[in-house]
């Protein structure tokens, strides 16, 4: 388990946010399959869990795209423009959410979308690496490459190769303190780049009869050298993944 207390350093995904078109459906699943609270205010919906935040959900008519992972910055502005010298595209301009942060939304040269998120009442996510929390990010790219050059030039990050896929053309994300934060998948046969978003469950299994019996798609559960996991597909087809330790 993991309480955050406070901003984390750069690059590391902090916040993840969903876009809805149907803000009551969308409470009434994921509260089903997480177990989910959720308080709407001002700038959206905040789902919690024990009181405490582990997700947003934005409602807005052109609702698409998936659950959208903000990597953590000192500084919204000036990240945002190393991001667009880099080859990045400005999606959404910096901006305040009140006194809880400043954000921004930017879309990497290979096509995948992304957030900065600069803490101040809020740092991101209060709980994370725990059931029912966000555990992990990946990006999942058909041009790896390109997007090494850029998250390595934005956030300095440094690359490691994984031993444990061997024949997969993947690497992990560093921060300067060695610190891993995810990793880029390349993938020929990814239709378009995207950030993945892994959340931890108790028990892989029965999420997985939770997600079908509100209504949503599962693929049967597999265990792989990290966890026991399972890709989810919400009502709306929202993709993500679930895992439980083994």
């Amino acid at each position: 388990m993991s309480r955050i207390d406070h901003n984390q350093p750069l690059g590391t995904p902090t916040w993840i946010e969903l876009e809805v078109a149907d803000l009551p459906a969308t409470q009434a699943f994921y509260g089903s399959v997480f177990g989910w609270e959720f308080a709407t205010g001002e700038h959206g919906t905040t789902c919690l869990l024990r009181g405490l935040p582990v997700a947003g959900l934005r409602e807005t008519m052109s609702a698409g795209g998936g659950w959208t992972v903000h990597l953590a910055t000192d500084d919204c502005d000036g990240t945002t423009k190393q991001a667009v010298a880099a080859g990045g595209t400005l999606f959404e301009e910096p901006h305040d959410l009140g006194d809880e942060a400043r954000t921004a939304l930017v879309v990497d040269p290979t096509g995948a979308r992304f957030g900065l998120w600069q803490g101040r009442s809020r740092p991101g996510c209060r709980l994370v690496n725990e059931p029912d929390t966000l555990v992990r990010n990946d990006l999942v790219t058909p041009a790896a490459e390109r997007a090494r050059a850029f998250y390595t030039a934005v956030f300095d990050f440094t690359l490691d190769g994984n031993k444990d896929l061997p024949g997969v053309d993947f690497t992990f994300l560093r921060r300067p303190d060695g610190h891993e934060i995810g990793g880029i998948m390349g993938s020929a046969d990814a239709a378009a780049s995207s950030w993945a978003t892994l959340f931890e469950v108790a028990d892989a299994d029965e999420t997985v009869a939770r997600v079908k019996a509100a209504g949503g798609k599962a693929t049967a559960p597999e265990d792989t050298p990290y966890c026991r996991m399972s890709t989810i597909t919400d009502l709306w087809g929202t993709e993500f993944s679930v895992g439980s330790r083994q």
